[in-house]
């Protein structure tokens, strides 16, 4: 089987990688959807009437399976199965059949979010969003290797505004260190050698421009 060729890249000190690498697991793509729903449930917590606390719990945790588990373990057994290399999915083809299994879910979560009528209607534009930028991905995935991390965090940072927006409350600080996290995950993921200063800086904006395309469709 031939291997796609990817860019040269440069490596760096290991006492570099390391933090970088304790970072980009921290900030994982698939964990971002369930930060968000977490940030939702902790600062506006009256968007979710009539659930009690064990059931926010629950929500909370289907959040993460469906959106960080399941993707996750598929692509485990994609590499038991010797579809791919490694469970890192390092090259553009070994990232083709995640990117539609993350489709299917980001396209559940959406599609959930219509019909529930207890939760937030920002969740709405976010999981249309990141179902977006899974598209984007896999579309411009043909050309380069886009920076995952990079759509992931430029989402939420887009994210984040938008529900300071929707909501006409001032979240500075928040979007403050969020956008202070995107620099340390983008750079770290630059220290690790996985992405080019372009995967990575278009990764972001189109993250960014897909959060923007769903708020105004939805909202």
């Amino acid at each position: 089987m031939e291997r796609t060729q990817e860019p040269e890249l440069v490596t760096h000190a290991a006492w570099l990688r390391v933090p970088a690498k304790i970072i980009s697991y921290i900030f994982h793509p698939l964990f971002i959807p369930t930060y968000f729903f977490y940030f939702l449930i902790r600062l506006f917590p009256y968007e979710f009437p009539g659930i009690n606390e064990w059931q926010l719990q629950l929500r909370f945790f289907s959040v993460f399976w469906l959106t960080a588990f399941f993707p996750a373990f598929a692509v485990f057994l994609l590499w038991r199965l010797k579809f791919s290399e490694s469970i890192f999915l390092r090259t553009r083809k070994e990232r083709i059949i995640p990117y539609v299994i993350t489709m299917f879910f980001y396209w559940w979560m959406y599609y959930l979010s219509r019909n529930f009528g207890d939760q937030p209607a920002v969740l709405k534009f976010f999981y249309l969003g990141i179902f977006i930028s899974t598209v984007a991905g896999l579309i411009l995935n043909n050309y380069q290797k886009i920076s995952l991390h990079g759509l992931a965090l430029g989402g939420i940072w887009m994210a984040v505004i938008l529900t300071s927006v929707y909501y006409h409350t001032s979240l500075g600080l928040l979007i403050a260190i969020v956008t202070v996290i995107a620099g340390i995950v983008c750079t770290s993921r630059l220290l690790v050698s996985d992405h080019t200063n372009t995967e990575v800086y278009s990764g972001f904006v189109v993250g960014v421009l897909c959060q923007g395309v769903a708020y105004y469709f939805v909202i």
